[in-house]
């Protein structure tokens, strides 16, 4: 029996996002999906006749309505010029489900709505009829089918919440061919560490969702008693200029007999949704009349379910006249339990609602997924995004599926300009050209949040440098506080490298110095004091009016260890100024992901077999009395032959290959027998 990893489509419904069909909205149809284009900035590219023209975009996912007129055409003459049916094999890949169409309008639509790269070409892989799931070997086999077939860009809006080594092995494939690879990074945020496969690839580009440039961007915040909540304001909620400061009170589920009991005057009311009488119908926007009419300030409501909605104040079941009075927000039922409970002693609340479209979307997933790279590594429009649906409709959208494919659309546009462009090329002028993004108090948001920043096409599209890496993370201890790095500066059409403007972003403890040497910034940092643990920064370029971002991530550590190599060993040497008593050593081959550990104490050698060039992380846990110290190291092999002779080429577990020798043994043993 084969193993069949699940994986779950990222898609915008989820977290209870409301999906609107173009009779909903039939005046707003052109809006939405023309709002984050031009916001992300496509004019410049279009202006010189930029359209995504020649580049085949490859699209996993549940298909795509090629009889969609955005999207029209089956076959080398229209939009959808090829792919493959995993479902019903025989049959065009045709999406019943509409998140595949979704995807793909993004990155192509062509008619009443236009999509980033509106004449690209798109190649669609269903892999899923429903949407709900779809195996492993499916996308393993939608990604080889994608390289045969030519794809110049691959998108995959779709994941889970751990690793699986055969997909990074597909992706890896895929970029060993130079392709360009977009993966969404989920819809499981603001926890951290919620990313998942393949939005956890190294070499692909992963991202995360802002909001749009569109007055339905409206961010809320709140605190109770000065500990920050995760909460959405409702579709027609109020905006406030001003910071909504309170007691919270609560009120059952916000009902009239119910709030006639309490004085909720000049608070904010918290409420549970529903109602506790079954088939009782208790909307949104009865919710918010009753609370307003009893004079609170603003409006929170609790899931009665697991997990945070986007709920929806204006909608076609309002009484006549009804305009929604106070700001209403939703929150996750956990932490609205925890909020009721905490103000049984009294709360005070600070509420603040407020316009910003290049706030990363609460649902966004998060890092970090590694501690030697950076994911996600850019931010999109992914909130409240109007696009193709199946059945030729359009459709009001949230979700990191639809952010990820702006990158797919703004890859092809650069591919089309400098079709000679490296699939790391386009990366780096992607991720280095962004805009920085910023939470409610101004401060940028965190790389494991927002990656680099959010994507701007016209900056990309006007770039004259190609900066590698793009981003980058750094080892540091208290016996190597001096660290250098090298950038490669890459000019583009002619341009050069004089008059560079170079700034430095970090804590004051690391002091900064550059010089330019070769088409290389060379980097040094000094690290001073002992702030130990993980500090992140940019370094800021300015080159001919862009300004380029490459955020990096530091490591300091008490301790520390140094890798070498002898044949094909690694040998590790552990330091730290106090006595320590054990190590787990564990070193992951960044082609495959392969990981490899092992233990040592201070009075054993330690080392580890490798059979192939790579560059390989380390990652070392050192005990110390009681406490435990994470320690790393990177190390560049290029020195091995050839893989030849290596049993675990076929990739059968350790595990498992000692079980095959045992039953090898045996079964020599027996034949001896038989023949005696």
């Amino acid at each position: 029996m084969k193993n069949i990893v699940i994986f779950s489509l990222i898609i915008g419904s989820l977290s209870g996002f409301i999906i609107l069909q173009t009779s909903q909205m039939e005046n707003e149809i052109t809006t939405y999906l023309d709002k984050s284009v031009p916001y992300v900035g496509t004019e410049i590219p279009r202006l010189d006749g930029i359209d995504g023209s020649g580049i085949k975009v490859a699209v996993i996912d549940t298909g795509v309505d090629f009889n969609h007129p955005d999207l029209f055409g089956w076959g080398p003459e229209g939009k959808v010029i090829g792919g493959y049916n995993f479902i019903q094999v025989g049959e065009p890949p045709l999406d019943t489900n509409g998140h595949g169409t979704q995807v793909a309008g993004v990155i192509a639509a062509d008619g009443q709505i236009t999509g980033i790269a509106p004449k690209a070409k798109i190649l669609a892989y269903k892999v899923s009829e429903d949407g709900e799931g779809v195996s492993s070997e499916l996308i393993i086999k939608a990604i080889e089918r994608a390289v045969e077939d030519g794809a110049d860009i691959i998108n995959i809006s779709l994941g889970v919440n751990k690793t699986n080594a055969k997909i990074e092995k597909a992706v890896n494939l895929a970029l060993e061919k130079e392709i360009f690879v977009v993966t969404a990074a989920g819809n499981d945020g603001p926890d951290p560490k919620t990313i998942g496969s393949p939005g956890l690839n190294f070499g692909s580009v992963t991202v995360g969702a802002t909001y749009n440039n569109l007055t339905s961007s409206l961010v809320a915040t709140l605190e109770v008693d000065e500990k920050p909540y995760t909460v959405i304001p409702m579709v027609g909620s109020v905006k406030q200029e001003e910071l909504i400061v309170g007691n919270i009170t609560f009120g059952g589920y916000g009902k009239i007999t119910e709030l006639d009991k309490i004085n909720v005057r000049d608070s904010i009311l918290l409420v549970e949704r529903g109602s506790d009488v079954e088939g009782e119908l208790l909307y949104f926007s009865v919710k918010e009349k009753n609370a307003a009419d009893a004079g609170a300030k603003a409006l929170i409501v609790y899931n009665n379910a697991p997990g945070i909605f986007l709920g929806e104040l204006t909608h076609e079941f309002i009484e006549p006249g009804y305009e929604p009075q106070i700001p209403v927000v939703s929150i996750d039922r956990e932490e609205g339990l925890e909020i009721k409970q905490s103000i049984k002693n009294g709360g005070k609340a600070i509420m603040q609602l407020f316009y910003n479209p290049d706030f990363v979307a609460h649902f966004s997933s998060r890092g970090p997924v590694s501690p030697f790279y950076i994911k996600p590594e850019i931010v999109a429009p992914g909130a409240y995004i109007n696009t193709t649906q199946s059945n030729g409709g359009y459709n009001f959208t949230s979700g990191t599926s639809y952010a990820a494919p702006h990158v797919s659309g703004a890859a092809a546009l650069l591919l089309q300009k400098n079709e000679n462009f490296h699939h790391h090329e386009i990366k780096s002028i992607l991720l280095t050209t962004v805009d920085p993004v910023s939470d409610v108090y101004g401060n940028e948001f965190s790389l494991q949040d927002s990656g680099a920043g959010r994507l701007n096409i016209k900056n990309a599209y006007e770039a004259k440098l190609v900066i590698t890496p793009p981003n980058f993370v750094i080892n540091t201890s208290i016996d190597n506080k001096i660290v250098e790095k090298s950038l490669g500066l890459k000019p583009i059409e002619g341009a050069s490298l004089e008059n560079l403007d170079v700034k430095f972003i970090a804590p004051e403890f690391i002091k900064f110095a550059y010089f330019l040497e070769d088409n290389k910034l060379q980097v040094k940092m000094n690290i001073n004091g002992e702030n130990y643990g993980d500090h992140e920064g940019r370094i800021i370029i300015m080159h001919e009016n862009v300004r380029y971002t490459v955020p990096f991530w530091l490591h300091y550590s008490e301790g520390s260890i140094s890798t070498n190599q002898q044949n094909n060993k690694l040998l590790f040497e552990i330091r730290h100024p106090e006595e320590w008593s054990f190590a787990k050593i564990s070193v992951t081959n960044s082609k495959d992901g392969k990981t490899y550990t092992t233990t040592t104490t201070p009075n054993r050698e330690a080392s580890i077999e490798i059979y192939e060039n790579a560059e390989y992380w380390v990652d070392a846990k050192i005990r110390v009395n009681e406490n435990t110290t994470n320690v790393f190291d990177t190390i560049k092999i290029n020195s091995l032959p050839p893989e030849s002779n290596r049993l675990d080429i076929i990739d059968i577990p350790e595990k498992q290959l000692a079980l095959i020798a045992l039953i090898v043994g045996v079964v020599g043993v027996i034949g001896i027998i038989k023949r005696n």
